[in-house]
Order: C-alpha cells, then sequence, then structure tokens
C-alpha cells in the first residue's frame, strides 16, 4: 500500500491529552489528564480526506467513520485543486470510505489503492489529540475490552451457609431452590477459582426477593422463584440468597481480585403477588386486549408486535413504560441497586420486550451515577435478544451512548455452534460469517460471544460424535426431565468443545462462560441445564477441558492482542480456519483444526513459532494440527 499522501491527519486541538505512539496494553502508562483523558476505544481522532477536483458540482465524503456515515456522511468543500473534508473517527480504527460525487456517482479515492470490500481502506490512526465524549470512562477505570464474563446462576453454585436454604410448597424437584447462595460465590472468588479461568466479570442471577409460591413453567410442571425472575419487590433482596450484608461482601471480594459484578435485571415484569402490582395496577398493561388475553405467542398477542405488553404467564404482569411513573421507578431501582451494592452493570433480561424509553432513561441515570465514581468507569450494560438470524435487529438496541454496549452474540452462536462443535457447517462459513460481523455493530459495540447459557441444553452433548439435538435451537426440554443425559465417556465432545473456547478466548468482546461449561457440566433443557455446580469426582476429559479454559484464560490476560486486537482471516477450509489478531502491537495467529482426522495449516509466517497455548515451538510457513486441536502462535 502506497503512502497515502493525499489523506492527511489533521491534529484538532480538544480535550484530549498526548498519547505515546504505541499503546500501552491496558493504557496503564498514559498521563493522567483528568476527566477528559479517557479510555482508548472512545477516542476521536479528526481526519482530512481529499479529492483531486476537476469539474465537479458537489463532492460527499461518505463511510463507516460515524454511524449514519454511509447514509449522510460529510459535504466536502472546495480549497483551490482540492474537495477536502474532516471528519471524526475512532481513535486507531480502520476507516472504509468512498466519495459520492454530483449526488450520482460512487468513486474510490484515486490517490489510495487499499481496498476492504471494495471501498477505500485507510489505516486506522492514533492521533496525538484526541476527542472524548461527555461522560467516559477515564484510564484507570476498567476496560471492558479486557472482560471475559462469568455467568453465575446462585442457586445452583455453591451452598456455604445452609441456614439460609429455602423450600417452597409444590415446587418439581429439578424446580426447587438449591442452597446455593453469595456467600458461597465469595468463597469461590477469594480461593482464586474465577480468576484461575480468566473470568474477570461476573454476571450473577437477579438479586431481588422472589415469591414462596410455585408457579407454572408451562410444561405443566411448578417453579420455585429460585432463578430471579419473578421479583416480588425492587428494594428487598432475596433472602434465599444471603444477607444485604453478604451481597456487598460478594462485591467487595470480587472488586479486590479486580473483577467486576453485573446483576442480572428482571424489568419485563413482576410477580402477580407483588405490592407494586396490588397497589399500582396502573404500571402494568392489563391482560385483556382485543377481546382476549395478551399472553406472548398467542392469538391474541404475539412475540412482537405486542411484545412490549404481552404477558408471559398469568402470574406475571407486565410493566407498562409508558406511564411515566412506572418507569421512573424502575429505572431508580436499577440505578440504586448499583449504587447500594457497588456493582457495575446490568444484563438486561428479554430487553426487546421493554419500552426504549426505558433503556434510554436508564442509561442516562446511571450516567450520574458513573460520574460520582473515580477514576470514571464504564457501567457495562449487555442485552438479551433472543434472535440467531436477525443482526440488523439486534444491533438497534446498540449504541453505548445512549443504549447498550452490546448483546449476546446470537447469530454468532449459532455459526460457531455448527461450525466448530456439531461439525454441521463448515470453517469456510464460519470465516465467511466473521469477515462481516466483528465489525457489524460499531466500532465502541462490545458484543458478547457465547456457547452455552441456561435457555439451552448444556453444549457438551452438541460436541458428541452424534450431537444430542439435530436443530441448532432446540431448548432440550425434551430430556429435561426423563432420560437426561449423563457425562460423555470419551475425549473427542471435550475437544471439540475446547475449540469452540478457543474462538471465544481469542475474539474481540466479552467472551461468555457459563458456569459448568468448563467441566463440561452435562444436562438438557431448562431445568436440567441448570444442575448444581460439580465441585469433586472430575473425570479425566473434565479436567482436561478445565485445564485449557485456564491456559486461555491466561492467554487472553497475557496478549491484548487477543482482545482488543482486530481479527484478519487468512485461510479456511471445511475443516481448518486459520486468522491473526493483532493490535499494532503484537500479532498472534489462531489455528483450528475442528476435524476428525490430522490437518495441515499454511499461511504462517516462515520462521520458529511459539504454541503459546501448549508451550511448544513449530515451524512455519505450514504447521500440523492433529485431530480437534488449536495453536495460538507468536
Amino acid at each position: 500500500m502506497r503512502t497515502l499522501f493525499v489523506a492527511c491527519l489533521a491534529l484538532l486541538c480538544a480535550c484530549g491529552s498526548a498519547e505515546p505512539t504505541a499503546d500501552a496494553g491496558l493504557d496503564a502508562g498514559l498521563p493522567d489528564a483528568g476527566p477528559t483523558d479517557c479510555q482508548a476505544p472512545y477516542r476521536s481522532c479528526e481526519l482530512e480526506f481529499r479529492f483531486r477536483a476537476i469539474d465537479e458540482q458537489s463532492v460527499h465524503l461518505r463511510g463507516d467513520f460515524a454511524p449514519d456515515g454511509w447514509t449522510v456522511g460529510v459535504p466536502m468543500r472546495r480549497e483551490g485543486d482540492w474537495w477536502v473534508a474532516r471528519a471524526a473517527a475512532p481513535y486507531g480504527a480502520p476507516v472504509q470510505y468512498r466519495f459520492f460525487v454530483n449526488n450520482s456517482v460512487w468513486t474510490n479515492d484515486p490517490a489510495n489503492d487499499a481496498v476492504l470490500n471494495g471501498n477505500s481502506l485507510r489505516a486506522g490512526e492514533r492521533c496525538e489529540t484526541f476527542t472524548c465524549p461527555e461522560g467516559a470512562p477515564q484510564v484507570g477505570a476498567f476496560d471492558w475490552r479486557d472482560a471475559v464474563m462469568g455467568f453465575v446462576f446462585v442457586d445452583r453454585f455453591h451452598n456455604a451457609d445452609t441456614s439460609n436454604d429455602c423450600h417452597v410448597p409444590g415446587a418439581d424437584p429439578a424446580g426447587q431452590y438449591q442452597g446455593g447462595d453469595w456467600k458461597g460465590v465469595t468463597e469461590r472468588i477469594n480461593d482464586g477459582y474465577f480468576t484461575r479461568l480468566g473470568i474477570n466479570a461476573l454476571w450473577l442471577t437477579v438479586p431481588y426477593k422472589n415469591p414462596t409460591v410455585a408457579g407454572g413453567g408451562g410444561d405443566g410442571r411448578s417453579y420455585s422463584g429460585f432463578h430471579g425472575y419473578w421479583p416480588i419487590s425492587l428494594e428487598d433482596y432475596e433472602s434465599c440468597f444471603g444477607t444485604r450484608a453478604e451481597l456487598l461482601a460478594l462485591v467487595d471480594a470480587a472488586h479486590a481480585r479486580g473483577i467486576q459484578v453485573l446483576f442480572d435485571f428482571a424489568m419485563v415484569h413482576v410477580h402477580s403477588s407483588s405490592p407494586l402490582y396490588t397497589q399500582h395496577p396502573d404500571w402494568f398493561w392489563s391482560l385483556s386486549y382485543n377481546g382476549g388475553q395478551c399472553y406472548c405467542g398467542s392469538d391474541v398477542c404475539d412475540w412482537n408486535a405486542q411484545g412490549q405488553r404481552c404477558w408471559f404467564t398469568d402470574y406475571l404482569p407486565h410493566w407498562n413504560y409508558t406511564v411515566d411513573a412506572a418507569r421512573a421507578y424502575s429505572v431508580e431501582r436499577a440505578v440504586q441497586l448499583l449504587a447500594d451494592t457497588g456493582a457495575d452493570g446490568f444484563r438486561l433480561d428479554a430487553i426487546k420486550h421493554v419500552d426504549d424509553a426505558w433503556l434510554l432513561d436508564l442509561r442516562r441515570e446511571t450516567e450520574k451515577l458513573a460520574a460520582t465514581r473515580s477514576p470514571r468507569p464504564r457501567m457495562y450494560f449487555v442485552g438479551e435478544t433472543y434472535d440467531f438470524g436477525n443482526r440488523d435487529y439486534l444491533k438497534s438496541f446498540v449504541d453505548p451512548a445512549t443504549r447498550l454496549d452490546g448483546q449476546f452474540d446470537f447469530p454468532l452462536r449459532l455459526e460457531l455452534l455448527e461450525a466448530v462443535v456439531t461439525r454441521r457447517s463448515t470453517m469456510t462459513a464460519l470465516r465467511a460469517f466473521v469477515d462481516g460481523n466483528d465489525t457489524f455493530y460499531g466500532a465502541n459495540a462490545l458484543m458478547s460471544p457465547w456457547l452455552g447459557n441456561h435457555d439451552l441444553g448444556r453444549v457438551i452433548h452438541m460436541g458428541e460424535d452424534v450431537p444430542m439435538w439435530d436443530n441448532p435451537y432446540a431448548d432440550g426440554k425434551n430430556r429435561a426431565f426423563h432420560d437426561q443425559p449423563t457425562l460423555p465417556s470419551y475425549r473427542a465432545p471435550f475437544e471439540r468443545v475446547a475449540n469452540g473456547f478457543v474462538f471465544l478466548y481469542t475474539s474481540p468482546g466479552v467472551p461468555l462462560m457459563y458456569y459448568g461449561d468448563e467441566v463440561g457440566l452435562p444436562g438438557a433443557g431448562d431445568p436440567d441445564n441448570r444442575r448444581f455446580m460439580q465441585w469433586s469426582a472430575y473425570s479425566a476429559d473434565q479436567l482436561w477441558l478445565r485445564e485449557r479454559v485456564e491456559a486461555l484464560g491466561q492467554l487472553r490476560a497475557r496478549h491484548p492482542a487477543l482482545r482488543r486486537g482486530t481479527r484478519t482471516s487468512l485461510s479456511a477450509t471445511d475443516d481448518t480456519y486459520l486468522y491473526s489478531m493483532s493490535d499494532g502491537e503484537e500479532t498472534l495467529y489462531v489455528a483450528i483444526n475442528r476435524g476428525d482426522a490430522e490437518q495441515t495449516v499454511s499461511g504462517l509466517p516462515a520462521r520458529t513459532l511459539e504454541d503459546v497455548y501448549h508451550q511448544q515451538q513449530l515451524t512455519g510457513p505450514a504447521v500440523v494440527l492433529p485431530p480437534r486441536s488449536a495453536r495460538v502462535l507468536k
């Protein structure tokens, strides 16, 4: 690529600080210039673009430097022999752009022969003087690009205090409280369990009080509120998990080890026994609608058109956030939860069922809380929008300035599962998807890639030689109570799942580890996928998988390029995928063989390479990968 002499960088004098020429890993080397010294992802550089003038009437700069850069862009002005425009672009991020001439003709930059996706490509620039948006997190606060999230189902994780164990009459044993508590989570924080896995952010189940009566689960069985999704109060904590003091001690212990805490927040509904519903029925949508009853997915109300008013079941009245008082109260309680506990953000349950005004208000009010902490942090919001195919819909909720920082990446999970774990797709297909997905949600979006969660059958069974479910969307309920799966007795499923974790831990965003997946915990659909955590009597295969995850966690922590870098796909076949992760300072190469036979992967540098995943040395430009294995090379 020749020098881009016509695409000059203009240095904008603004509220930034001087930046060293090299990004110092965790930004630790940056000078602290006060509240305007924001973390790198939030910085903007002003770039100058030029287009040689001939006889054009107008020229517009269009590109991905801004959310509306392709549709609105920046009008260029005539300066002598040039059309000139300046645009703010994300710090260090490559920019794709084109020129729109006379409102009719698209053309690339004739002075720039670097092209990506048919557009002119400008390498990312790290300006010495940058701008910071109002409210951006400061250097010194936790940088969410460095996060690995662990989802802890509190009731099913570790029972450290039997005195708070609960029992709800009438609940099926599998849907009963099983004794896990906040004190148990704290014990595992303090013994280093999460740190060894590389987990530095915990997503905890809803901490609010739930009813002591059973509720129907839609499958003919009754459940307790062990999951936390049926709150009766947004002011009282769940005594089945412990005391307020024990919850605060959990957050303090996490912070002492550099671990952030996210709470699951149930803002779609409350339980019908809640005083909020009985005292303020006008704060909730009526179940009656169009001459029928508005249950989600019914003939009267579907999940989408009436999704922000339909009831999930007859004992879960749906908040009506078009009522100002209802919205203000819910948002106030959410912010107070963070203020009371010192926690760091939210996993927002079923966010598509919530009026957009609620999310806008939550971000605004949470930013006020963030401004009281020093250094100013980022309160991370990650949403759950259960959709495997519509990326545009997921993206519509993502805007770190006003809405979500990211979502759980359901579409990526589908591609990853099918290519790596079930082998029903190809690694070539995964590469094609990933090439357009890493930047799809925006420069500052922090999506969460994942393999397992609490709504699907355990991922270890999808890695069996014959996947347990032939539909990647299957929820596994067919074996939740009968013929429940047992732990696979051979290594291959664990190797396939390990390869999936290799991809997660070497990808940008906030990868998610569902509790127990690090040891291949077995289970079918809900509630079998929420079995109590296994703490002993591991098989050799389980210990092997956990050791692999621990190695990946330490790798991601040691190498900023694996979490902050840009992915470049280098090659793919049906069974293999090779890509690099580079942050400008360091480049690592990730090679995955999902096949059941040995494969050779080419396209690496022609030198001695260190496999930092297995502590071996290999020689490029081609390496041999054993069946169902991966290498991380530098």
